[in-house]
């Protein structure tokens, strides 16, 4: 079945499921950024709304909210996260929700910051939420717990976040300080020129309290003002020799168990699955019945992030 989409938020993911979205047979009824929208309830052309979007620097002459009323199945979110109120995500969230419309989040504020608000505004609306992209990119972790259960899963740990992963395995591999590896990651656009989010623990953090609300089935909530967090900026290449002296490594390693969510770097056998490297995030699921589980991939980038998107549009059909 054919569904109508509005993408808000035109940053690689965003653009990226416009661009897929036909390949997996729906429509893109509107499209909006910070400044502006296009909107054609026929389906936008999607090389003149990014063309314009390089040349002029808005994706077409309508206001952001046109996108937000326009014609459309599901709404698509993905906009920067935000901390707090999980603005202006949560509105947008509600807008869809409020119109009995689906909504398919990448953005993680409003799951991870107002996951109690935005399950009462779903129970309210004939549209559901999904949030696949908002966790690990490319890999199926909350499709695995939904065919599980959440009750069958004791505790979720592991890297997913690809930028202080990236720090880790080349200050291991190759005896490099922090500010020097950062550096490189930087030129290479692995790391923001602004890494705070990432190398502080924040981005892992939110994602493993998305995995515990998800994990708790509404016996609690969880806000990143729960999670215990600590960042990679203070490691020495030291660290990682001495670890390596010990057939172990430093990884930046996130929680959800039934203590809570904590994320920190973490000493982990060198072999061991959760000692991933490069870029490659990894979720290990302690299961009731069935041991360990480990599901790895891609944990960022637009094209995997929008297969997780589009994955999840499916399960609306």
């Amino acid at each position: 079945m054919t569904l109508r989409l509005a993408v808000v938020g035109v940053g690689a993911v965003g653009r990226s499921v416009v661009e897929l979205a036909p390949d997996y047979g729906h429509v893109v009824t509107a499209v909006a950024d910070s400044r502006s929208s296009a909107v054609d309830p026929d389906g936008i052309d999607a090389d003149a709304v990014f063309e314009r979007k390089e040349r002029e620097g808005v994706v077409g002459d309508g206001d952001p909210d046109d996108a937000l009323a326009a014609e459309y199945d599901v709404l698509v979110e993905a906009t920067p996260t935000t901390l707090g109120d999980a603005e202006p995500g949560f509105s947008h969230v509600r807008a869809a929700l409020e119109r009995d419309r689906h909504v398919v989040l990448a953005n993680k504020g409003p799951v991870a910051e107002r996951y109690a608000d935005l399950r009462a505004l779903e129970r309210e609306s004939a549209g559901t939420v999904q949030f696949e992209a908002a966790v690990g990119g490319a890999i199926p972790i909350l499709s695995t717990i939904a065919d599980f259960g959440p009750n069958q899963i004791t505790a979720a740990r592991g890297v997913l976040n690809g930028t202080a992963n990236f720090i880790l395995s080349r200050m291991a591999a190759e005896g490099l300080g922090y500010e020097h590896v950062l550096a490189e990651a930087q030129d290479l656009g692995v790391a923001e020129a602004d890494p705070a989010f990432d190398v502080e623990g924040t981005d892992a953090a939110l994602k493993f309290v998305i995995l515990a609300n998800v994990l708790s089935d509404g016996a609690e909530v969880y806000t990143l003002d729960d999670a215990e967090v600590e960042g990679i900026r203070s490691i020495p290449s030291s660290a990682l020799d001495l670890a390596a002296e010990d057939g172990r490594t430093v990884r930046l390693i996130g929680e959800a168990t039934a203590d809570g969510v904590r994320v920190g770097p973490r000493l982990v056998p060198q072999h061991d699955a959760l000692a991933v490297t490069g870029t490659r995030n990894i979720v290990q699921f302690e299961t009731v019945h069935a041991g360990q589980l480990h599901l790895s991939g891609r944990g960022a980038g637009g094209p995997e992030t929008a297969t997780a998107i589009l994955s999840d549009v499916s399960r609306l059909e």
